[in-house]
């Protein structure tokens, strides 16, 4: 789950900046004030916290009906997380100025910081509904994400967490807490479910999913033949359970597993005909048997229900390429290659296509693009960014190991 009490990163001094040339202004002929100012803000501008908080206190010592001097400080704190301090800091300078700039929206996060997140709230929310300030509005929809989490509100933290993932799409520290808002909260539905359905239908089908993504195959079997067994005509279930016997077949290389996927396959489009991941994978399970009519008459049924599936476009065509159609191949690759210019199995094919044609400049124009792709993946599958972080929804294509066709 989420912990709500984790400390938002990032620093606020340069989107909180507070007027420090207004403290200097109220004691133009002070050189006290004016020194202990000028080593602040330079410690301040330095991240050395400590320093400026030092100098901003004598500041405040000196002069402590100036409401910049608390709310500075309490900025200080905030950075130095010093919530508690920061908060006193704040609510002083706001009393002596209700209307100081964003003083009102580091209060917020400041409480948010020690998870009083009903007081918090108000302040939050002003600040990442109103806001104009990219900054501002980020800390303050981070930190109000976080204080509906803690308050139990959770589709509510959910809307923040969409919006700030279209607002900060390459953001890290927001993709970071979103991903782990949308865990939480997918977390919590399940339970849900669990409380009050435990044993339907929906229950079965969320267990088998959750097996099946942590390659728990045997479990997810078991899981979606209960679901047939309660509901033998629901649509979907087959084709999952095809998924799953078909995942275990890769580990086991149990040829009996890839026959029953096949009949899970087809007894799925049996009943929705418009299935095209069904009709993906019974093809591809023909192709790779050498069953090349039947692997043709798949993957056409499932491009005719949905003619931009990349992978049954590389499908066909190397069906085509084996039974001596490169011109009919041709157009099939094209087309998965403008739908996904990264796939690299799709470069190697369109090269043989290229090859049996004649067109030699063709040929190794692409299998470069197969090469430089080709290294990119085995780059990337070395490392832990390169991994699947959930189960692929149709079998991808490979090269076989004779990389025939």
């Amino acid at each position: 789950m989420v912990d709500p009490g984790r400390r938002i990163a990032g620093r606020v001094s340069v989107c909180l900046c507070l007027s420090g040339a207004y403290i200097v202004a109220q004691q133009p002929d002070t050189s006290l004030l004016r020194r202990y100012y000028e080593e602040g803000e330079k410690a301040l501008v330095e991240h050395r916290y400590d320093e400026a908080e030092r100098a901003y206190e004598k500041l405040r010592q000196l002069d402590p009906g100036t409401a910049e001097l608390h709310a500075r400080l309490g900025l200080i704190y905030f950075q130095e997380g010093k919530f508690e301090q920061a908060v006193s800091a704040l609510r002083q300078a706001l009393k002596l100025k209700p209307n100081l700039p964003k003083a009102g929206t580091l209060l917020a996060m400041s409480l948010s910081e020690l998870g009083r997140y009903t007081e918090a709230l108000p302040g939050l929310e002003k600040g990442f509904r109103r806001s104009t300030d990219p900054p501002v509005k980020r800390m303050c929809g981070l930190q109000l994400a976080r204080a509906y989490t803690g308050l139990h509100r959770d589709s509510e933290a959910v809307e923040v967490a969409l919006e700030m993932t279209r607002l900060y799409p390459d953001d890290p520290e927001v993709l970071y807490h979103t991903g782990r808002l949308f865990g939480n909260f997918a977390y919590l539905t399940i339970q849900r479910l669990q409380q009050v359905a435990r044993t339907s239908v929906w229950m079965r089908l969320a267990v088998g999913d959750l097996h099946e993504s942590q390659e728990h195959h045997d479990l997810a079997i078991s899981e979606y033949r209960q679901v047939l067994a309660l509901d033998p005509g629901r649509p979907g279930i087959h084709y999952r359970l095809g998924r799953a016997l078909l995942a275990r077949s890769q580990l086991t290389s149990s040829a009996e597993d890839v026959a029953q996927a096949l009949k899970e396959f087809e007894q799925e489009l049996e009943l929705d005909p418009t299935n095209a991941n069904a009709a993906y994978e019974a093809g591809e399970i023909h192709r790779r048997s050498g069953q090349r009519d039947k692997a043709e008459e798949f993957f056409q049924i499932a491009l005719q229900y949905y003619p931009d599936f990349e992978e049954a476009h590389v499908g066909l065509g190397r069906v085509l390429i084996a039974r001596g159609k490169p011109e009919l191949a041709l157009p099939h690759l094209q087309k998965a290659i403008s739908l996904d210019p990264e796939d690299d199995v799709c470069y190697f094919h369109l090269s043989q296509v290229y090859r049996a044609l004649g067109n030699v400049a063709e040929q190794q124009k692409v299998l470069a693009e197969f090469q430089r792709l080709r290294s990119q993946k085995e780059r990337e599958e070395r490392s832990l960014i390169g991994r699947a972080l959930s189960p692929r929804e149709v079998t991808k294509q490979e090269l076989d190991s004779e990389a025939a066709w």
